[in-house]
């Protein structure tokens, strides 16, 4: 018996939502992967607010009242064009969930531990999808995939992995396999000259331990060339023909200011291909 594998797809409406192009090339990567989709659209509830001069300049409870109809009406609306398409190549269900303001990047982080994969819709210079993205990346424990509109449609033939040895890469490797087919490729990037590397030959040990599991692979040093690392390393995958990069999430948090490492950083700030991140 074959087991079916989930992906996890939030929706959040308020206050800003994912480009339709991004939540439809997230639909069809689902497929891609060969996963079955959940899609939680997120409404939002937003607490009375009290004003000094009531409401002389301002209805201040009929704005709320609106905002909160226009958000249920954005999921609605999401609801309806996962479902079309989906089209029946890919089992898709929808579900929807009503939650105070602010709280719906945490109430997706622990949706998404119960799923194989997350896949966030990607939104360019979108500071609430990021704050999503950041949220179910560092605290569901489980691989997230951040799709831009260029995604593939196609099964998913090409991997590249950047791997430097560290935990973090070993968790995003571990993520990877699963959703591996048999006949993926896969090349091992290490950027060489970015920082202290335990080996010098560390893709070419990966590669091997992959092949010694049946997965095609080849091993690839990079090399920065005045270059940003996430520019480094997502413009090779671009050149060698990835449909997916895979990496490790750097992060911590700092009071109340999530602190992103470089390489993570930079893919979040410039987003070119589909990217799983674990942590």
């Amino acid at each position: 018996m074959t087991n079916a594998r989930l992906a996890y797809m939030p929706l959040i409406t308020y206050p800003g939502l994912a480009p339709d192009e991004s939540i439809i090339a997230a639909v069809a990567f689902a497929g891609a992967l060969g996963c079955e989709l959940q899609a939680t659209t997120f409404s939002v509830k937003i607490p009375p607010v009290s004003s000094p001069i009531g409401n002389f300049l301002l209805n201040i409870p009929e704005l709320i009242r609106t905002t909160e109809e226009n958000s249920l009406a954005d999921c609605l609306r999401l609801q309806d064009l996962v479902h079309r398409w989906a089209d029946g190549r890919i089992k898709a269900q929808c579900s929807s969930k009503k939650l105070m303001l602010g709280l719906a990047a945490n109430a997706a982080a622990i949706e998404a531990r119960y799923y194989d994969v997350s896949l966030v819709p990607w939104a360019v210079d979108n500071l609430v999808i990021q704050e999503l993205a950041q949220s179910v990346v560092f605290d569901a424990g489980r691989p997230v995939i951040l799709v831009p509109p260029s995604a593939t449609s196609k099964p998913i033939g090409h991997v590249a992995v950047a791997w430097d040895g560290s935990r973090v890469a070993a968790r995003a490797l571990a993520d990877l396999m699963p959703l591996l087919a048999q006949n993926t490729f896969v090349t091992v990037l290490t950027v060489q000259n970015e920082k202290p590397l335990e080996a010098p030959d560390l893709a070419e040990a990966l590669a091997a331990s992959l092949k010694k599991r049946g997965v095609q692979a080849l091993a690839r040093n990079v090399e920065l060339g005045g270059r940003e690392i996430a520019e480094a390393l997502q413009e090779t995958a671009l050149e060698i023909g990835a449909d997916l990069m895979v990496m490790g999430g750097f992060g911590h948090t700092r009071l109340r200011d999530f602190i992103l490492g470089g390489a993570t950083k930079g893919v979040f700030s410039d987003l070119r291909l589909p990217v799983l991140f674990s942590h």
